[in-house]
């Protein structure tokens, strides 16, 4: 029974991460929306009012009483989370956190940083530390809000930045689950400049200058 309530859960996450792809690619109707995903219509229809009723798709009035959709900060962050989730899931995602990382740190060795602070707990996190021993670069210490322990895979693990004693260059997000939200408030704290993102975590980069390329 809990592994039929798993797989149901797991094909409901994929039908809203879909679906929140494809608005976020510019689909326009639900009808357009339903072929791309292969679903029925009415369907799509549920999901559509579902996401709309918690805020992650806008939907506004168009010409020729059409409608059109449009994804919110939330549901940005939520196509993110659903993302890393999903990705966390299968093997593609070691590979491409840890390609991700790789760029993440040689753009900061670019700018010459040469100690980094984590902002998330997260296997994300852990990829990183990895990826920044290949580079070259030292992680200091990983920020958490909701951190209950002080380590994580021997590194130390602080609740906010104001805690830190150790000096640093910069901040790479690895939060997955409010990505946007840590990365607006590195930023200003930091300014952008000195506060990096994985491509992965899906933070637009009209918003986020440094997310690695």
């Amino acid at each position: 029974m809990d592994r039929a309530l798993s797989d149901t859960n797991a094909e409901d996450e994929r039908i809203v991460l879909n679906l929140l792809n494809s608005v976020d690619d510019g689909a326009q109707s639900q009808r357009r929306i339903a072929e791309e995903l292969g679903i029925a219509l009415g369907l799509v229809n549920a999901y559509l009012k579902r996401c709309i009723k918690k805020g992650f798709v806008k939907v506004s009035q168009a010409p020729a009483r059409r409608y059109a959709y449009y994804l919110t900060p939330k549901g940005f962050a939520e196509k993110s989370r659903l993302t890393v989730e999903y990705l966390s899931s299968s093997f593609a995602f070691f590979r491409l956190a840890k390609a991700d990382c790789t760029r993440v740190f040689q753009l900061a060795r670019k700018r010459n940083f040469q100690n980094l602070v984590l902002c998330g707990r997260s296997d994300l996190a852990e990829i990183a530390m990895l990826s920044a021993v290949d580079c070259g670069i030292s992680i200091v210490a990983i920020v958490d809000q909701n951190a209950s322990e002080t380590r994580f895979v021997g590194m130390q693990v602080v609740s906010d930045y104001e805690r830190l004693v150790v000096p640093f260059d910069g901040v790479v997000i690895t939060d997955v689950v409010n990505p946007s939200q840590a990365f607006d408030r590195a930023v200003s704290l930091y300014g952008s400049g000195r506060v990096l993102a994985p491509r992965l975590l899906g933070l637009n980069v009209s918003e986020c200058g440094d997310v690695a390329q």
